[in-house]
């Protein structure tokens, strides 16, 4: 007897597993909350060299200006530079001096700002930007906190994966919480710039544990039929996430107030593990048989199965557990030691690489949509839903192989249109930025999906660890490959779209798992894969 039989036997879809969704919707909509807050927390708005003795009169000030800050090419303001002396404008008497200093007439001396500047508030009352002036030549300063946060991720997810299999599911998931509840306070109460990057580095770490968990957790109750339905609703979450950050974002100006905001949710799901299952498949695998089956008559019960103590006995479920062993703890060697497994791994990694590098590709051009933030924020989300439901439809029908090949595809297709297209046709622009975004979003949501029904129970987190480490790589990179404009204009995309043309077809070397249970072991892989050959071979 297998999991999936027992599985049966309390009930492969019900209450329990309802429950266990909505239990997991809570990290799921706190993700997006976090990855996406530097949009609004870094965000830099106009600004100028301070002025002191400015003219509180307006009409007057728009002359003070005048007199003091040199104009960019396209008409507006400097935010870097100002007059080294006052410029003289006529019938004017704001500025004074400027010829006895002896500088000639048309021709004034620029110098960077020396007392600071002034920030636009009307969008946004303070972001780190305003408050440590990461601006001018600081500006990179500001991009850092993004990159950092991200590597911290990287290494988390990494750590989380490897420990979620040797520990369980459920107690890391609750380290998940404490650790980013912790961390994002302290990022909040910051008293300098060194302290937030790297606390907010820290908090990525504590934040991938939920990139990693939250998915096998829900399908490793779940049965074959229903795994698809519940894996793509549960990505429902992440994009009432990303609209919920556009509300907040809207309602809370101030980048304190917003981080405290976007980490309050950890209070409820520290308390929300009182009922969160432990993986009765995880808990078989490690030959905690007592555990696995209080835990299978909970689902029972809950699920109003009649199940006797016969059929849950200590004999069944040893006959369940007919996996081997396991001797040594599972490590990341393990994902590369049978040939099958050393496939999946160089397939899935080269596939989570293409589909972050791509996706982010695509959210580096939508500044081209010419809209305030928050409408950005709100288009963009709003244009995941469509996406999720297209998917949801294909992985059914068509099989998570193709859906994952195809998306890619599609998306390297945008990639090949947008560089025919002129930047100038604003609404050619907006509808492909907007069908690449439903693209790489359709990617993304079937690459988890696709990922945790590759790997084997022992393997699980380890694997989705390993794909989420090459993801982030992925992610990092692609801010940089925008920097290869300066070589051709069109690099960039080209960039974008070969990689993701190279993911799709790593997509389509991977086996399809649409009808398929979850292979509890590496022998249940390995047979998998000796069965397709011999098929292939009778086929013949």
């Amino acid at each position: 007897m297998g999991f999936e039989e027992l599985l049966d036997k309390v009930g492969g879809f019900g209450p329990f597993q309802l429950r266990n969704l909505v239990l997991m919707a809570l990290p799921r909509v706190l993700l997006p909350m976090h990855f996406l807050l530097p949009v609004f927390i870094a965000a830099v708005p106009v600004h100028h060299c301070a002025l002191p003795g400015a003219p509180a009169n307006l009409t007057h000030q728009d002359l003070w200006l005048e007199a003091h800050l040199p104009r960019e090419t396209d008409g507006s303001f400097s935010s870097c530079l100002r007059f080294a002396h006052p410029k003289a404008l006529p019938n004017t008497t704001l500025a004074t001096g400027a010829h006895s200093s002896g500088e000639p007439e048309g021709e004034p001396t620029t110098v960077p700002c020396s007392q600071g500047w002034e920030y636009d508030r009307s969008e946004f009352s303070s972001t780190i930007a305003t408050e440590w002036d990461l601006v001018c030549e600081q500006r990179g300063l500001n991009k850092i906190t993004s990159t950092c946060f991200f590597v911290g991720v990287l290494l988390g997810a990494v750590v989380y994966g490897n420990l979620a299999d040797r520990f369980g599911r459920r107690q890391l998931l609750l380290v998940a919480y404490v650790s980013s509840l912790v961390l994002a306070l302290a990022s909040a109460a910051s008293v300098n710039y060194i302290m937030f990057v790297i606390t907010r580095t820290l908090t990525g770490s504590a934040l991938a544990g939920f990139t990693i968990i939250v998915l096998p957790l829900e399908l490793e109750w779940l049965d074959v039929e229903h795994r698809t339905v519940a894996g793509v609703i549960s990505t429902i979450f992440w994009t009432g996430g990303v609209l919920l950050l556009a509300l907040v974002g809207y309602l809370i100006r101030s980048w304190r107030w917003l981080l405290l905001a976007a980490t309050l949710p950890c209070v409820p799901g520290i308390i929300s593990i009182w009922w969160v299952p432990e993986s009765a498949r995880w808990l078989l695998t490690q030959g905690r048989v007592e555990e696995a089956r209080t835990y299978l008559f909970r689902c029972a019960k809950l699920n109003g199965q009649p199940v006797s103590e016969d059929s849950l006995s200590q004999e069944v479920l040893n006959k369940v557990v007919t996996v081997e062993r396991v001797l040594r703890r599972p490590s990341y060697l393990d994902l590369f030691r049978t040939p099958q497994l050393l496939h999946i791994s160089l397939c899935c990694t080269m596939v989570w690489f293409g589909v972050n590098f791509a996706y982010y590709g695509l959210i580096l051009d939508v500044s081209e949509l010419r809209l305030n933030v928050y409408q950005t924020q709100l288009l963009l989300g709003a244009m995941e839903l469509p996406s999720k439901i297209v998917v949801y439809f294909l992985v059914r029908h068509v099989g998570r192989r193709l859906t994952e090949a195809g998306t890619l595809l599609g998306a390297t297709l945008t990639f090949g249109i947008s560089l025919l297209v002129s930047p100038g046709t604003k609404y050619w622009v907006t509808a492909l930025l907007l069908l690449g975004k439903g693209f790489s979003e359709a990617a993304f949501t079937t690459a988890y999906l696709f990922t945790s029904e590759l790997y084997p129970t022992v393997l699980r987190q380890t694997g989705l660890g390993l794909t989420a480490l090459i993801g982030r790589l992925g992610a990092s990179l692609a801010p940089l490959a925008a920097l290869l404009d300066g070589v051709w204009l069109m690099l960039p995309k080209l960039a974008y779209g070969g990689i993701a043309l190279l993911a799709a077809c790593a997509a389509l070397l991977l086996p399809e798992t649409k009808v398929a249970q979850l292979p509890e072991t590496i022998q249940d892989v390995e047979r998998k894969r000796k069965k397709i050959c011999r098929s292939g071979t009778e086929g013949d």
